[in-house]
């Protein structure tokens, strides 16, 4: 693991040295980490990261070179480095399981610390849960639309950089990818590895017929041949074809062809014909070319014979919603021994942050187990399961629901104590089941791809009432 504790923002750094001078650096903080917008127009966004943070967090230090560094700077005395020196993380840090379904407003993550802990670590935790759960919700989205056929991500060629092909692979594989090409991706994670050839391949051989051959012979088991280098319906298949029966006859399965340019709906189909009527109806048929949700969408309307998509580009850099606008705002300080609730004051509502040290319950249906609002409360708050639970909107509070047969599950656990790692580590797979069932738990008007339904998200009457006596008191000064 790389250090990554100068991954952060000068600022932060220049007011931990503020809070060093005004000797507030060891006063209690609370954080939260949370969105205001769901990415590519959805209803949710897929958590992940989790375990990258706790990484980055375990490995906190800061080594002499980085120091050395911060001194060539001349912004700091040697108070503030002598500080730096014996710097650990030794907060509380609370945070979802990764995987999980989230909304708008909701902590994702909460962090309770001392001042000069609590502010470094804003930045990379940001950049690393923006990005991976901005990746892991848009491949979401594309499985979604592939309606249960296998999607491969395809991206790195593509990707802004290294790690982001790195980790949007792991991102998109717990999204719902069946696998990545990224070999290093694959090594790291035990995420499944896959891969044909490229057109430079047939192009290389005299014809592709003899291209189609010398693959089959290295990969007899796995024979995926790419058939539209020079013309997919006329040449392509029909040397698939011919190549597929020279190994049916040695005793081997042919696996499968890939499109990757042309009208995919109509050259499936009548690739489909012919592989069909040469007897290999198994034979699957794998698209790529630029694919996004909404072109597998139209694709699968379209009754394209496609039974695997390989999606790159829009993918792994989710072109259609570049950024995921995660933020870190203070929710609570301490004064004279206890914690005040903070608030951030906007003309816009949407942006006035939700104050004090809180939690997010999400409620179930007992007769269906879907997930049917979130509530999120003041820490010490509790629900009796025995009476109904009225929500009611934050912003339009005419708008009520109440609960009669439910239970509830709260969703910030963990995974720090006192600095200490205290949260059992999970694999990727496990990552990637969590991820499944949680999706699962929504019905489908919340994961459709156009125009879902809003999930409810609703505050607490005491969360509600603190809210707007600490807006109305601030606008009253």
């Amino acid at each position: 693991m790389r250090n990554h504790t100068l991954l952060t923002d000068l600022y932060q750094l220049t007011m931990m040295n503020g809070y060093l001078k005004n000797n507030i650096a060891d006063d209690l903080v609370v954080f939260d980490v949370f969105f205001r917008k769901n990415p590519c127009d959805n209803s949710f966004t897929l958590i992940a990261g989790i375990e990258q943070v706790i990484d980055y967090i375990e490995n906190l230090h800061f080594d002499e070179e980085d120091i050395t560094y911060l001194r060539n700077t001349k912004l700091f005395d040697e108070d503030f480095f002598e500080a730096l020196k014996n710097f650990k993380f030794t907060g509380d840090i609370y945070a979802v399981e990764e995987g999980s379904i989230m909304f708008p407003t909701e902590p994702i993550l909460r962090v309770k610390a001392r001042c000069f802990e609590a502010q470094l670590i804003e930045t990379a935790i940001l950049n690393i849960l923006n990005f991976q759960s901005l990746i892991a919700t848009k491949a979401a989205r594309v499985c979604e639309a592939a309606k249960g056929d296998a999607v491969f991500e395809f991206g790195l060629r593509r990707a802004q950089g290294p790690d982001a092909g790195i980790y949007g692979a792991r991102a998109a594989y717990i999204g719902g990818c069946a696998g990545t090409s990224n070999v290093l991706a694959g090594q790291m994670f035990n995420i499944p590895i896959t891969g044909t050839m490229a057109h430079s391949w047939v192009q290389k051989f005299d014809c592709e017929l003899e291209a189609f051959r010398a693959y089959a012979k290295i990969y007899p088991h796995n024979c995926l041949l790419l058939v539209d280098t020079y013309d997919t319906l006329n040449s392509g298949i029909p040397n698939a074809i011919k190549v597929f029966e020279e190994l049916k006859a040695d005793g081997y399965v042919p696996t499968g062809v890939r499109i990757d340019s042309g009208d995919i709906a109509y050259l499936s189909k009548e690739a489909r014909k012919l592989l069909n009527a040469a007897g290999f109806t198994d034979v699957k048929i794998i698209a790529s070319s630029d694919l996004d949700e909404d072109t597998i969408y139209s694709l699968k309307m379209q009754e394209a014979t496609v039974t695997g998509w390989g999606v790159g580009t829009n993918l792994i850099t989710s072109k259609s919603c570049p950024a995921l606008g995660g933020v870190y705002k203070l929710v609570a300080a301490e004064e004279n021994g206890e914690l005040v609730p903070k608030i951030k004051i906007s003309e816009n509502p949407e942006k006035i942050t939700n104050p004090g040290y809180k939690k997010v319950v999400r409620i179930y249906d007992e007769a269906n187990q879907h997930a049917q609002a979130d509530l999120i409360m003041l820490e010490d708050e509790t629900i009796d399961l025995e009476q109904p639970l009225t929500v009611f909107h934050p912003l339009y509070t005419w708008k009520k629901k109440t609960f009669k047969k439910y239970h509830i599950r709260e969703l910030l656990v963990p995974l720090f104590e006192g600095g200490k790692l205290v949260y059992e580590r999970k694999t990727t797979q496990q990552i990637k089941a969590y991820a499944t069932k949680e999706l699962h738990s929504l019905w489908p008007e919340y994961r459709r791809l156009n125009r879902p339904q809003t999930y409810k998200v609703d505050l607490s009457q005491k969360l509600w009432d603190l809210k707007h006596e600490m807006v109305k008191s601030m606008r009253d000064e």
